[in-house]
């Protein structure tokens, strides 16, 4: 069963993401919004930890953050994120 994981909240005050990313399994998908978009300034291990994986960003935290989107994401608005919500199994928001 996939699940789209949703975290909003900024890893550098936060154990979300981490603790999202040891969960998400080979068919589920993380979503980036709110504060947690600035996980694409983290250096190393956790930065590292997000290639490979289906990652989504809302792109309107992203421009009120100044930050771009990186390759390996797919950037998405508010319409794509419910599309995302019915394509998965669940959705399991990381509050």
């Amino acid at each position: 069963m996939s699940t789209l994981h949703v975290v909003s909240h900024s890893p550098f005050s936060d154990i979300r993401l981490s603790s999202c990313l040891r969960v998400l399994g080979s068919d589920d998908a993380l979503l980036l919004c709110g504060d947690a978009v600035y996980a694409l300034q983290l250096q190393g291990p956790a930065l590292t930890a997000l290639t490979g994986k289906t990652v989504f960003i809302l792109e309107e935290d992203l421009q009120a953050r100044n930050l771009e989107c990186p390759p390996w994401a797919a950037c998405v608005d508010y319409p794509a994120f419910v599309e995302l919500s019915i394509r998965y199994d669940k959705v399991n928001s990381w509050l």
